[in-house]
């Protein structure tokens, strides 16, 4: 049986560390001075720079629309995450993981400290990938790569114990004819 805490756990987390960016930077707004807001801030700011930019530069850039945001997406994997259907909360898992890698990737290119891997095609087109593998970066990934197998367990037992019914009412049905 899945548990649906445990599949709302990473996209819980990464709608936490939005709302946590969110809340730093509105106390930034009121404390500038502060080198704890500003500290919490930079710590925060790489996991959801791209998003709120884009968001801002779409929707306005209210702090109110900010919150409105979270609380729906929150309410809405909730709801995926207790669904029957078991499609819904497999993919809120896996596109909270790719969220949480193309945010790190995108703040990447604007950090200081970032590791650049060089990857050769076969055909011999060169290609570097910067990505900073800070410890936080690495822990989110593996919290998300773990969400992510959890899901691939609690899909596939279900579609055993689907198919494994399905056995038991095709026996009932040859033995009834």
């Amino acid at each position: 049986m899945r548990k649906p805490i445990l599949l709302f756990a990473f996209p819980a987390l990464m709608l936490l560390l939005l709302a946590a960016e969110r809340a730093a930077a509105m106390l930034l707004g009121f404390y500038p001075a502060s080198p704890a807001v500003w500290h919490a801030w930079l710590e925060l700011r790489p996991f959801s720079t791209m998003f709120w930019q884009q968001i801002n530069l779409y929707l306005g850039g209210s702090m109110a629309l900010d919150a409105a945001i979270i609380v729906f997406a929150a309410g809405a994997c909730w709801m995926i995450c207790q669904a029957k259907r078991s499609a819904g909360f497999f993919l809120a898992n896996h596109a909270a993981l790719l969220f949480a890698g193309k945010m790190m990737a995108l703040s990447s290119h604007a950090e200081t400290a970032s590791t650049i891997a060089a990857f050769t095609v076969p055909n011999g087109w060169r290609f570097s990938l910067m990505l900073d593998f800070s410890v936080q970066n690495c822990l989110v990934l593996c919290l998300g790569l773990a969400a992510c197998a959890y899901c691939h367990v609690a899909f596939l037992r279900e579609a055993r114990q689907r198919a494994e019914a399905r056995s038991v009412r095709m026996l009932a049905l040859q033995r009834d004819l």
